[in-house]
């Protein structure tokens, strides 16, 4: 899309509450103070807007040099299958291009697991590791 500007995120708060509402991220929206001081705290985030429209955020944690964590990565409905997240996942390979470990989690979706894939990313099993999650 043409007419797409990628940039920081401006904290528009209602912008994105809509944008985690529209992915059905209610984890996130459920608590609103949390969701904003980790964006806050985030290493990295870009922004997708058309227009001044928020249409999508991918959001990095991590140490900037030996590993980055993809925490959140959203884009509008309406602007799916547009190519708007592979920009975003290539900003943030582009920006951490000599970190060693860039890892994300994701849903069990073959539609994700294939999108991640042709953005050169692989299953944990397919570098002979596993990952653990600890969740309260």
């Amino acid at each position: 899309m043409n007419n797409i500007d990628y940039k920081d995120l401006v904290l528009d708060e209602d912008a994105i509450m809509n944008l985690y509402n529209n992915n059905g991220w209610s984890n996130y929206t459920e608590d609103r103070g949390s969701l904003f001081k980790g964006i806050k705290n985030s290493l990295y985030v870009c922004a997708a807007y058309d227009t001044g429209i928020l249409v999508g955020l991918i959001r990095a944690v991590g140490d900037g040099n030996t590993i980055i964590y993809i925490q959140d990565i959203l884009v509008l409905d309406f602007y799916k299958r547009k190519g708007i997240g592979t920009v975003l996942i290539n900003k943030v390979l582009n920006k951490y291009k000599d970190v060693r470990q860039i890892c994300l989690t994701t849903d069990l979706m073959e539609y994700q697991k294939k999108f991640y894939e042709s953005c050169g990313f692989k299953e944990y099993i397919d570098k002979k590791i596993t990952g653990f999650i600890y969740n309260k």
